[in-house]
């Protein structure tokens, strides 16, 4: 029994990661997904990066995928976020891995398609196997999603399958909540975090 692990944000789920977990499902007996949750107590924290909450993204997934795979909400960093640093030597991060191997039984690799990411997954033992990096990312995916709401031509839905655009479009309210947004993100240790909970008093 062998389980691939993939960690990411998907958000959205665009045609490139239906493209890697379809080749997981080739290379593994079993996908666990983890699409990325930030937390602050039970209230998840979204923002113009990360706009779309975990139920929204297991929404998409399960549109494509079924039971075929495993969707879960291991992958979750809790408020405050600077307690996850520096890597290694935090507790917290560590715990974190072992949320994020939870039902996991047998043999077991993580995916990443990024060298510095495949990095630290290393250091973390999640046996990582570094693909090929997908030219089509979420963060092109998610400006035209925005460019779209703020009434400018866009060719988002060529980056979707067609289910995961009808659960988009049942949720178009949250793209126009942050078309006009701040991006409210920082970026450490090559990951990037919501402002809002990296530190709390």
């Amino acid at each position: 029994m062998t389980t691939a692990l993939y960690l990411a944000h998907l958000n959205p789920v665009t045609n490139a990661h239906v493209e890697i977990i379809s080749e997981l499902q080739k290379e593994a007996d079993s996908v666990k997904v983890m699409p990325v949750v930030f937390k602050d107590g039970e209230k998840e924290i979204n923002s113009r990066s990360f706009p779309f909450n975990f139920e929204t993204r297991k929404k998409m997934l399960v549109s494509v995928f079924g039971d075929s795979i495993k969707i879960t909400e291991d992958y979750v960093f809790f408020a405050p976020f600077k307690n996850y640093m520096p890597p290694l030597l935090s507790p917290k991060s560590w715990n974190l891995r072992k949320r994020v191997l939870r039902g996991v039984k047998g043999e077991f690799f993580s995916y990443t398609g990024d060298k510095a990411e495949g990095y630290m997954l290393k250091i973390y033992r999640l046996k990582p196997k570094v693909g090929k990096r997908r030219l089509l990312s979420a963060t092109s995916v998610k400006e035209k999603l925005y460019d779209a709401a703020l009434g400018k031509n866009s060719s988002w839905e060529d980056d979707v399958p067609e289910n995961i655009k009808k659960v988009i479009e049942e949720n178009w309210e949250t793209i126009i909540g942050f078309a006009s947004a701040k991006d409210m993100t920082t970026k450490i240790a090559g990951m990037k975090f919501p402002k809002e909970g990296w530190s709390k008093k």
